[in-house]
């Protein structure tokens, strides 16, 4: 149970935090780095989550529902990233296979009823889009955070991490175009379309 009862200790004053585990590093890390763009992510979701409320679309509330369980996720997340992995360890909150499992089954689920795409989709449509693109994008510099994280310290990150934050960027594209009237009012790349003479 976490309980807290100070907001501000002063014990970063110096420019370092504190890991799970007491280990205090510089606070440009790549390991917080790693989590600290995971928790920008994770501020995202819940703006894209009032964006959506505001502006519902056809099975908003499912969406909602999801989103605020993947906020969920993104603390454990954060909290795998802020623990370095050690030999032998049980115990530690960790991501798990299952939770990304569950992130390709939404996936699936919502990409079904999607017309196929003639071109890449650029950032807006609706509000509720905007915004998921928007997370979408955050979420990808989590994982490239990440990634680097565990080029540097393989033996202690799980590379769940980098698989579901993988899956959770694809997910936010599929649900930014059913944000978007199913796809209907997606704004299509039109290669080329400022240059002399139109397209490439």
């Amino acid at each position: 149970m976490v309980k807290l009862n100070r907001i501000y200790t002063k014990t970063g004053d110096d420019g370092t935090t504190g890991l799970v585990g007491g280990l205090r590093v510089n606070k440009d890390s790549l390991r917080v780095e790693a989590y600290g763009s995971v928790d920008e992510a994770n501020s995202f979701l819940g703006a894209a989550i009032i964006a959506i409320e505001q502006a519902p679309f056809r099975d908003y509330l499912a969406v909602v529902v999801l989103l605020r369980s993947i906020q969920q996720d993104l603390f454990d997340l954060g909290a795998d990233l802020a623990t370095p992995v050690t030999a032998g360890e049980s115990g530690k909150l960790r991501i798990l296979p299952d939770q990304t499992q569950r992130l390709e089954s939404a996936i699936d689920t919502h990409n079904e009823s999607l017309a196929s795409l003639t071109s890449f989709v650029l950032p807006g449509g609706s509000p509720a889009s905007a915004a998921l693109h928007v997370a979408r994008t955050v979420v990808r510099r989590a994982e490239r955070r990440t990634v680097s994280l565990y080029a540097a310290e393989p033996e202690a990150t799980s590379l769940e991490t980098v698989r579901y934050l993988n899956r959770l960027s694809d997910l936010l594209f599929v649900l930014a175009r059913v944000a978007n009237a199913m796809g209907q009012g997606d704004v299509l790349w039109v290669p080329g379309a400022n240059r002399p003479g139109g397209q490439a």
